[in-house]
């Protein structure tokens, strides 16, 4: 097969890339990212240099990586005419709730524009009879349930009442999906990731973040006074629903009316668990310490403070994962603590050896 993957040197692009290396050797794997900063690149370049080693360690692996932005339509249109992928995954966009509040137009760029372009190319990768796109998997977010007071969370829930400019983007997407799944039938799945944690992870996130004030002596603070719930996902889980979801698009089908029914799915990718936040740093704390990040004797009650929530933010995300595991077998599982655990380790050796 050949695989598209955007935002490729992302957290959750770049480990399904190494995934694919190790699972599709025959595949021709191409990624695309602007590689931009909104978070410290060396990361990314940390990512795409672990798919670099794997590559080379597998024989016969097929991996090109291209920087660039895909709201660059000239750029998306060659890509698609020379690659002709059939399968698309895009994972760029440009995340983070708060950042969306001070920082809009970059949502616009990426996740709108951006993704129309990716809409566009695969319309016309079945121009003058070819095969085209076999299947379209595009990163959706927990965010698009906003202020829903119902949970869990399940994909038959309406999510009209985003909180936020991402959330609203995201929305978009599985909305302009549908479109054209339903216009030019193209198989398409959405899929919303709920809370995603591990090594060489996104430093914008809650359990890098307090990492990082920790360290330097400052103080973390807990929104909600500490009421907050998530459904932290660990990313070897995410991929492994990312995997299993993109091998099986849904079905083109007729309707009555002798038009495509829309070959459309949505599912949450979510633990299915949510964690309290204190309870989260409390065991954040102890594998930071158990890692020797932090030391034995660490004073975290004097470097933590309770606020009210942030603009932007919920209570609780808590995802319902029964079309996943009905369609696919499988259940997130990992428990926070080993993924909190796995993190630990991987900062001790990337900041401090």
């Amino acid at each position: 097969m050949r695989i598209l993957v955007t935002g490729a040197a992302g957290f959750i692009g770049a480990n399904l890339v190494l995934r694919l290396i190790q699972e599709e050797p025959a595949s021709d794997i191409l990624g695309i990212d602007n590689l931009n900063d909104y978070y410290d690149v060396s990361i990314k370049e940390f990512r795409l240099a672990r798919i670099k080693e794997a590559c080379e360690a597998n024989k016969g692996c097929k991996w090109e990586f291209v920087k660039g932005n895909i709201a660059d339509r000239q750029l998306i249109d060659k890509i698609f005419a020379e690659f002709k992928p059939e399968i698309v995954v895009n994972l760029a966009a440009q995340a983070g709730v708060r950042y969306s509040i001070s920082n809009p137009d970059a949502y616009v760029e990426s996740n709108l524009i951006g993704f129309y372009n990716i809409l566009e190319a695969c319309r016309h990768s079945y121009d003058n009879g070819a095969e085209g796109v076999r299947h379209l998997v595009y990163a959706s977010s927990s965010s698009v349930y906003g202020s829903n007071a119902k949970i869990p969370y399940s994909t038959d829930d309406k999510v009209d009442n985003p909180v936020s400019l991402y959330a609203a983007t995201k929305k978009s997407n599985e909305l302009m999906a549908h479109a054209y799944s339903k216009l030019y039938n193209i198989p398409s799945t959405g899929l919303r990731f709920f809370t995603v944690y591990g090594p060489a992870g996104r430093p914008d996130m809650a359990y890098f973040g307090f990492t990082q004030k920790l360290l330097k002596g400052q103080t973390i603070e807990i929104f909600n006074y500490g009421n907050c719930k998530r459904d932290f996902t660990y990313i070897d889980d995410i991929v492994e629903g990312v995997v299993r979801i993109m091998r099986h698009a849904p079905e083109r089908a007729t309707g009555a009316d002798g038009l495509p029914e829309p070959p459309y799915k949505v599912y949450n990718i979510g633990n299915s668990n949510p964690e309290n936040l204190l309870d989260f740093v409390q065991i954040l704390q102890e594998e930071l310490v158990s890692a020797g990040v932090l030391p034995e004797d660490f004073d975290f009650e004097a470097h933590k403070k309770l606020v009210p929530m942030q603009a932007g933010d919920v209570p609780v995300t808590y995802a319902d994962t029964t079309p996943l595991e009905r369609d696919f077998g499988f259940r997130p599982s990992t428990p926070l603590r080993e993924g909190l655990r796995q993190f630990a380790r991987w900062y001790k050796e990337f900041y401090l050896s």
